[in-house]
């Protein structure tokens, strides 16, 4: 951190899109089949009891912005990794983070990874095991690419 950390610029900087993406389900446009009221993932966001899940569909369905909003409404840490970018390494160090989380605060985490599709076996394999035994519940989001 350091002073030009509070002169705004980044916020100013964000495009449009970004600075109005909503940021609660109340806020949420589209996809009403999955967020209405009443709904499962509703109810499940509400009661901060959500699980693992896969957010599927075409580029600009909201993947990320539902995502975004589970980490706004939720008391759990939020951490995001894009698989296309994100080694072995970084995926341990979340597990690890997210192992403490819960040992030290009993806090849940959720791993958002954008572009699943894109892990490859060893990074899969070692995701998984911390998912198996309920460390962390991953919010994973795949784009469809249709030619």
């Amino acid at each position: 951190m350091d002073l030009f950390d509070f002169n705004g610029n980044e916020e100013k900087a964000k495009p449009l899109a970004e600075r109005m993406r909503a940021s609660t389900v109340k806020d949420f446009v589209g996809q009403s089949h999955i967020v209405a009221e009443g709904s499962l993932l509703r109810r499940a966001i509400a009661l901060d009891r959500l699980g693992s899940c896969i957010f599927w569909g075409p580029p600009g369905c909201g993947k990320t912005t539902l995502a975004n909003v589970i980490a706004a409404q939720t008391n759990a840490d939020f951490i995001k990794l894009n698989a296309v970018s994100s080694g072995v390494a970084d995926v341990k160090k979340a597990v690890e983070r997210a192992r403490d989380n819960l040992k030290l605060y009993g806090k849940r985490t959720y791993l958002m990874l954008d572009e699943c599709h894109r892990f490859n076996k060893t990074q899969s394999d070692s995701l998984l095991p911390a998912i198996e035994v309920g460390i962390y519940s991953v919010h994973a989001k795949l784009h469809l690419c249709i030619a």
